[in-house]
């Protein structure tokens, strides 16, 4: 079974599917992807994510702000959790830090306020809390250990950063997950954070509509394209593609279980 953990269906560039969603997905699942996580980046836009999440058995959504984003300001415990509840949402976030784009302390002031709040919503809802994380290693590890993220775990996504940065995250319960980055030709510090990471800890992702991997980089990603990060994690671990695909999809349940019971 294979799982895109990570994508953003509302984003995908429809061109070549004569800007219909339902031909990207059908693409997808006749490449082995069984099941979908189409996660949120902002709370104006949470309809567009749940629309397609409700419209499909194989696709499940969440519900946050990504740091990047001027809304980052309105993050609201009590919105995040109110939404939450929704039965296709199994996931809060994402969320997180990012310092690389915005280099302004006073922006990240706002995203670590915003990043608390979405991990104390997710310990509200009991659901797991989805981290985008870059530049921002030592802020990130600590806000989740000050506001206790072990209590409801969770993810960091699309993982860049070190092999210190996940171990921390690993100490917590986190999960790690790889997205394309893993295939590009310069990523080789990555691909040895990647070999290092417990297999049982381990998710694939294509954050799509971002960041295609081999051979498809510099084109517009999709779901379809997580067969080739699995693949490639797949020979990083020695291990053949169809046992990656089993243990990540057993990683995805296991953190998201919300959403099991849409797995066939």
């Amino acid at each position: 079974m294979l799982i895109d953990s990570h994508c953003h269906l509302d984003r995908l560039d429809l061109g070549a599917y004569d800007n219909d969603l339902n031909k990207a997905l059908d693409f997808a699942r006749s490449r082995g992807v069984k099941h979908m996580l189409c996660v949120g980046i902002t709370l104006d836009k949470f309809d567009d994510v749940r629309l397609i999440a409700e419209a499909h058995d194989d696709i499940s959504c969440s519900v946050g702000i990504h740091p990047l984003y001027d809304a980052v300001s309105e993050a609201d415990v009590e919105l995040l959790v109110e939404k939450a509840k929704h039965p296709k949402v199994v996931a809060i976030g994402e969320t997180g830090l990012d310092y690389f784009y915005n280099k302004d302390p006073d922006n990240h002031k706002l995203q670590q306020d915003s990043f608390r709040k979405h991990i104390q919503a997710a310990r509200q809802a009991k659901l797991p809390v989805i981290v985008h994380t870059r530049d921002a290693r030592q802020d990130t590890i600590d806000i989740l250990r000050e506001e206790k993220a072990e209590e409801c775990g969770g993810v960091l996504h699309c993982f860049t950063e070190s092999l210190e940065m996940a171990q921390a995250a690993l100490e917590l319960g986190f999960y790690i997950s790889f997205s394309g980055i893993v295939t590009f030709r310069n990523a080789e510090e990555l691909r040895e954070v990647c070999r290092q990471i417990p297999l049982d800890r381990l998710l694939i992702e294509t954050d799509s509509p971002y960041l295609a991997p081999v051979p498809y980089r510099g084109k517009s990603n999709q779901p379809a394209y997580v067969k080739e990060v699995g693949q490639f994690v797949a020979d990083l671990h020695h291990i053949n593609y169809d046992e990656l695909c089993e243990i990540t999809a057993n990683n995805y349940k296991m953190l998201f279980n919300k959403s099991v019971v849409t797995i066939t």
